[in-house]
C-alpha cells in the first residue's frame, strides 16, 4: 500500500504541474465540448432525463449527502461496537474534506467558461471538490466497513460500490459543465491518495492494538 499511495501522490503532482503550465487546456476543451450538443452548447448530449440523472449523481458528492453518509457509517460502527474505528472515521473523513478546501484555495483555478453551468458553483475549480470529497468519503468509509465484514463477497461489494459512486460523481461534474476533466481526475487522484493513506494508518494502528482487529473472512464466502 505504501508504494501504491506514493504513485497516487506522484500522479497528482504531475497532473497539477501540467495544469499550471496550461498543457492540458486543449484536451480539457475537447472532452468538455464532446459532452455538448454542437448546435447548442447550452444543451448537454442526451435526452432530458439523462441531464436530470446527472444532477442526481452530482448530489451524491455534495457536502450534505456526504455528511449523512458519514453519520450513517459512524452509527453502524458504533452499533457494531467498533468504537475506535468510528473515532478514526470521524477524523479521517472531515480531514480529507478540509484538505480539499485548502487545495482549492491554493490553486484557485477558474471554472470552465466554454459552456453554461448546469449546477450552482461557489468555489474554485481545481481539484474538483465533489470528486475529491466523494473519493475521500466513500473509499475511506468502505475501507473501514470492509474491516468489520467477515464475508469476502460483502467486502468486494462495498469496495465496488464506493468506486462506482466516486466515478459517477466525477463524470457528472464534467457532464454538467462545472469542471474541466483534469479537475475531476485531480480530485479522484487526491481523494484516492487520502483513502490509501488512511488505509495504511489503520493497519499501523491495528498492529499497535489501538484499533479493533479486522474480521477474518471464511473460506466459503
Amino acid at each position: 500500500m505504501r508504494c501504491g499511495s506514493f504513485r497516487w501522490d506522484l500522479g497528482f503532482v504531475a497532473l497539477a504541474d501540467e495544469v499550471i503550465e496550461g498543457d492540458t487546456h486543449s484536451i480539457d476543451e475537447s472532452l468538455l465540448l464532446a459532452l455538448r450538443n454542437p448546435a447548442d452548447l447550452s444543451d448537454p448530449i442526451g435526452p432530458g432525463w439523462v441531464e436530470e440523472m446527472g444532477r442526481d449523481f452530482t448530489a451524491l458528492g455534495g457536502v450534505g449527502v456526504l455528511v449523512l453518509i458519514t453519520l450513517g457509517a459512524l452509527g453502524y460502527l458504533l452499533l457494531a461496537r467498533h468504537y475506535r474505528a468510528a473515532l478514526f472515521a470521524s477524523i479521517a473523513v472531515p480531514g480529507g474534506i478540509l484538505l480539499s478546501t485548502v487545495m482549492k484555495l491554493g490553486f484557485d483555478r477558474p471554472r470552465p467558461d466554454l459552456v453554461p453551468h448546469e449546477a450552482m458553483v461557489y468555489t474554485a475549480s481545481f481539484p474538483s471538490g465533489h470528486s475529491m470529497m466523494s473519493a475521500v468519503t466513500y473509499l475511506t468509509l468502505a475501507a473501514l466497513l470492509i474491516r468489520v465484514q467477515p464475508a469476502l463477497r460483502l467486502k468486494a461489494y462495498l469496495l465496488i460500490l464506493a468506486i462506482l459512486l466516486t466515478l459517477l460523481v466525477g463524470i457528472s461534474r464534467v457532464y454538467l459543465g462545472v469542471h474541466w476533466p483534469t479537475d475531476v481526475l485531480a480530485g479522484w487522484t487526491a481523494g484516492a491518495s487520502w483513502a490509501a493513506l488512511c488505509w495504511i494508518v489503520m493497519h499501523w494502528l491495528q498492529r499497535r492494538g489501538q484499533l479493533e482487529p479486522e474480521e477474518s473472512s471464511s473460506g466459503t464466502e
